[in-house]
């Protein structure tokens, strides 16, 4: 996600010499619970609204708690998000790296017994796009106001108890650096809010610090009016991220309507947390601190 960030960390790190950080290769993956095909076909939950392999829930596959959690993997299709490089110089694309995070994590909280719902299970957009959403082989504002607004209106649809959305980072340097949780502020349920996105910050750090060496810093948890808004010119005078944001005419009339925070655990324009934020072992990672911190979050 293309955000402004008013508080920025630079760190420094010294590496032993070129390619991928060793830390990466040698960690053992978490291990993903597993589950049968059929359990884990998706069931999209309004095909002529949303665009294929969008918008579709699966149910949990040990117990049933009979709590529904909506997880979005920021941008896709046309919308690559943020461009970043990693340590051997691979480019990489917010787009594509959101995506195994939120299917990891979804994995996770299925085996608890929560059902999932996901704003998209492919590379493509969340939203039905038509011609005027597209100019030479880009969303047009309107087009990517459509696929973010969708975000939302999926997770109501869901009857979604928590919305998490999953970012990463650019930053201006190859050295800004670090994990930030967002949340609004002026919902009528900014508290919960506030407390779920302390519980994603908290554990997504402490799980990415718990491998050797991933001393990625800790930016902490902001309000969505301190950070930039990318979609479309109205995203400026709204000043809140359309996919937490309150209602406003014309612009968000169908908000999200339960608690929910966007995570950016890691810099792609940082090589270092780029390298791990395109790891299997990275998502995992990240997907086991979201997980961790949603069940806290429902659950006490």
């Amino acid at each position: 996600m293309v955000l402004t960030v008013t508080l920025v960390v630079v760190i420094t790190r010294w590496l032993s010499g070129p390619g991928e950080p060793a830390q990466v290769a040698q960690v053992k993956p978490v291990a993903e619970p597993s589950y049968s095909a059929a359990a884990a076909s998706p069931a999209p939950l309004d095909p002529a609204r949303f665009a294929p392999g969008s918008c579709v829930a699966l149910p949990p596959t040990k117990g049933n708690r009979g709590l529904t959690v909506f997880l979005d993997a920021g941008h896709g299709g046309l919308d690559v998000g943020g461009t970043g490089v990693t340590l051997t110089g691979k480019t990489i694309q917010e787009r594509d790296l959101t995506l195994p995070v939120v299917l990891d994590a979804a994995a996770l909280l299925r085996a608890d017994g929560f059902r999932v719902v996901l704003s998209r299970t492919t590379g493509g957009p969340v939203a039905r796009l038509g011609p005027a959403d597209v100019s030479a082989g880009a969303l047009t504002a309107s087009g990517a106001l459509k696929d973010t607004l969708a975000r939302p209106i999926c997770a109501n649809l869901a009857h979604a108890s928590a919305l998490v959305s999953v970012h990463f980072n650019v930053g201006a340097s190859p050295s800004n650096a670090g994990a930030l949780t967002t949340y609004d502020a002026v919902r009528s349920f900014a508290k919960q809010n506030l407390r779920l996105a302390t519980l994603l910050q908290s554990a997504i750090v402490s799980a990415l610090h718990a491998h050797p060496d991933w001393d990625v810093p800790d930016i902490g948890v902001v309000t969505d009016d301190t950070v930039g808004n990318s979609v479309s010119p109205a995203g400026a005078s709204y000043g809140h991220l359309v996919v937490l944001g309150p209602r406003q005419a014309g612009h968000v009339e169908q908000p999200s309507t339960m608690p929910g925070a966007l995570v950016e655990p890691l810099f792609l324009t940082d090589p270092f947390e780029g390298s791990v934020a395109d790891s299997t072992v990275g998502q995992q990672t990240i997907a086991a601190g979201i997980a961790k911190a949603v069940r806290a979050f429902l659950t006490s």
